[in-house]
């Protein structure tokens, strides 16, 4: 266990942002942390980081705690923020050798470190100039140049793509994934669901502080997933078709849309091959077949009544 949170507390006066949040990560682990702004993330992760102080409960980094070993933690993390935190009138070059010495890194090392985190973000080539001139996308690769360059055993990630064109944010991805095979645990957050699921090996849903589910993305979505949907395109169609779909062991409803057939099923049902029977015994074809899987977006909808981005 490389993060262990138990009853985590932060209030902001009369505000509850982190509300008893337990939690366990695991080595080799990119775990995310899904939901909506204000859901309590970068709060959870500045506590996480140790640049906010918790008001009740622990978390033990490495097996130590947070209240007793703060600046060891600190030195064996690295942290991506929200915002990008880089010095605009340095160079790239110059941002990374700052960041490098405060991480206690000299000479020779601190060279090899730089161009290795230059290398890996694809800024090599770009070191001598002055973040002024960067993209939003080249900025963030910077920051998280940054957090990298003393080999952490576990990074911290805040919506590091918040703002960029969908290269850099691919390209991010990426590195996420290679700093992971590599041999970092990260901790990940994002309101964006696609990137959740690519990425994390293990999900936390928030919402009001508070972690209102947890598991792989298979295991969140089979908590939404009460019914089954195929869409069918067909040749030719006829009332006929419909009725006697509807009265497959499973089927909820069938309905008809010009051509196309939307059937609803219960869950686990297993009446396709059946379905499909029908079609063709009543001398029709399959021009099209679409079965409509669970999406994490539908899991939050069902958890919270209300879409992520809301």
């Amino acid at each position: 266990m490389i993060v262990k949170v138990e009853n985590l507390i932060k209030r902001y006066k009369d505000f509850l942002a982190v509300d008893h949040l337990n939690l366990s990560i695991t080595e080799g682990e990119i775990f995310g942390f899904l939901g909506p702004n204000g859901a309590g993330k970068t709060t959870t992760i500045s506590t996480l980081s140790g640049l906010t102080k918790l008001d009740g409960g622990d978390i033990e980094i490495f097996g130590k705690s947070i209240r007793t070993h703060e600046l060891a933690i600190k030195r064996e993390i690295g942290v991506v923020p929200q915002e990008i935190a880089v010095f605009e009138d340095l160079s790239a070059y110059e941002n990374l050798h700052y960041f490098g010495r405060l991480y206690g890194l000299r000479g020779p090392l601190l060279k090899e470190r730089i161009e290795e985190a230059l290398t890996f973000t694809g800024l090599l080539e770009r070191s001598k100039e002055s973040p002024k001139k960067f993209s939003g996308g080249m900025k963030r690769r910077l920051n998280i140049a940054c957090a990298i360059l003393h080999h952490p055993k576990l990074i911290i990630m805040d919506e590091p793509t918040v703002g960029i064109d969908p290269q850099s944010r691919n390209h991010i991805l990426q590195s996420i994934k290679e700093l992971n095979r590599m041999g970092s645990t990260i901790i990940y957050t994002s309101h964006y669901m696609e990137e959740v699921e690519e990425i994390c090996t293990n999900i936390a849903i928030m919402d009001h502080g508070r972690i209102i589910a947890a598991g792989t993305k298979d295991e969140l979505k089979a908590l939404a997933a009460t019914e089954e949907k195929a869409s069918i395109e067909l040749s030719a169609v006829n009332y006929t078709i419909v009725d006697e779909i509807k009265q497959i062991a499973g089927v909820k409803e069938c309905l008809l849309q010009g051509k196309q057939l939307q059937v609803i099923s219960n869950k686990n049902s297993k009446n396709l091959s059946k379905i499909i029977e029908c079609v063709f015994a009543n001398d029709s074809e399959i021009i099209s077949l679409n079965m409509e899987k669970p999406t994490l977006e539908g899991v939050f909808l069902t958890l919270t009544g209300r879409s992520l981005r809301d």
